[in-house]
């Protein structure tokens, strides 16, 4: 079943311009070292690579109903990469604990998560889905 369901619409240039006007203070507060790393190596695309991140971090706190407070900040949601290559999101913090908190007993999270970007526009969709348990 679905329980939560975000979208998030982010413009490269926005970000392009807090990472000249912030620089390292910018990215270190924004952004997880995997996702930092991923960034630095596409140094022709990197306010477009942050802002996919950005979008999808945006997307999550709307899928779980409580934007970036109750605990939930961006650092704790990362844009990693599915051993198939597919996008999805590593969680710590008081993101990861407010996921668990809407997962019902006998489920496990299982969060979809889709990025794009036609300049000047990056855009992420998130769908968290609650499956059942396997029983043993």
């Amino acid at each position: 079943m679905i329980i939560g369901l975000g979208s998030d619409l982010c413009n490269i240039d926005r970000i392009q311009g807090s990472l000249d006007r912030f620089g390292e203070r910018f990215e270190a507060r924004v952004f997880t070292d995997v996702e930092r790393a991923k960034a630095a190596r596409r140094p022709f695309t990197k306010a477009g690579t942050y802002a996919k991140r950005f979008a999808a971090k945006e997307a999550f706190s709307k899928a779980v109903g409580t934007g970036f407070k109750a605990g939930v900040h961006m650092k704790d949601i990362g844009v990693v990469n599915a051993p198939s290559g597919a996008p999805t999101l590593a969680l710590t913090g008081g993101a990861r604990a407010r996921l668990d908190a809407m997962i019902p007993e006998g489920h496990s999270a299982l969060i979809h998560l889709t990025l794009t970007d036609d300049h000047p526009w990056a855009q992420a969709f998130v769908i968290i889905e609650a499956i059942p348990s396997l029983k043993d």
